[in-house]
């Protein structure tokens, strides 16, 4: 058994200090950032004065939102990838991966091109995807989440089962049905306990969202998770629509 050592304070401060994460890296810059930031549009401005507290005083008014700042002073948002490449493997059987790479021929060979989708939410009610190219991974990355932000959407929760009587926002108000290219996405609301019985990349965005029950139904070309996203993002905006069908 090894016995420990006692330190003493003046030996302790000579041992140097334990080298930071790269995301508490990343996080202190972005902080920085924040705080340096001069906002150029009028809404900037009103955010950065305290005059809009609110998230949904933006997205209500359906104001154009062109500097990602905004976005993060109103909402905390948590982020994740979606796996919409696939590596290379025999007879096409690669595992999935959140970088997608294409190649462009030109006189000097080839160019290769990395593209991301990223999802943003906070779990209440708000949620967004982005999509990003570039050169390299992590720009694409940066460029993905920049858009996810700039795209934030609202997000009506309820509970429409008829299985469940309570009155948490735990599923989607009534069933809704997205669309994007060849694929359709209808979910249908679900009772507390049954979770999210969907495919796994729909299931993140609908987590971000902060939707904890939902049925649902895929058709089409499902594979293309790009199609896939974008088609649920589109069933989760028309939960905002409601059209009164009462005859008098």
């Amino acid at each position: 058994m090894v016995e420990s050592i006692p330190i003493s304070a003046q030996e302790m401060e000579r041992i140097p200090f334990i080298r930071k994460t790269r995301e508490e890296m990343i996080k202190e810059e972005h902080e920085r950032a924040l705080d340096a930031w001069k906002p150029k549009t009028e809404l900037g401005k009103k955010v950065r004065e305290g005059k809009i507290k609110n998230i949904d005083e933006v997205l209500g008014k359906e104001k154009a939102i062109l500097e990602e700042q905004v976005i993060d002073l109103l909402v905390k948002l948590d982020s994740d990838l979606l796996l919409i490449g696939q590596s290379k493997g025999k007879f096409g059987g690669g595992k999935r991966r959140a970088w997608k790479q294409t190649q462009r021929k030109t006189m000097e060979g080839n160019v290769p091109t990395f593209s991301s989708a990223v999802i943003v939410g906070d779990k209440e009610g708000h949620v967004g995807v982005g999509i990003g190219r570039a050169k390299e991974t992590l720009p694409a990355r940066e460029k993905a989440l920049r858009k996810a932000k700039l795209n934030l959407v609202k997000v009506t929760r309820g509970c429409g089962s008829f299985d469940c009587l309570c009155e948490e926002k735990h599923s989607v108000p009534f069933i809704v049905e997205g669309k994007c290219g060849s694929v359709v996405v209808r979910l249908y609301p679900a009772p507390q306990g049954t979770g999210l019985v969907i495919g796994d990349e729909c299931k993140k965005i609908l987590k971000l969202a902060g939707i904890k029950d939902v049925y649902s139904k895929t058709f089409g070309q499902t594979r293309s998770t790009i199609n896939l996203a974008s088609a649920c993002i589109d069933a989760l905006m028309k939960t905002n629509k409601f059209v009164n069908t009462n005859i008098k």
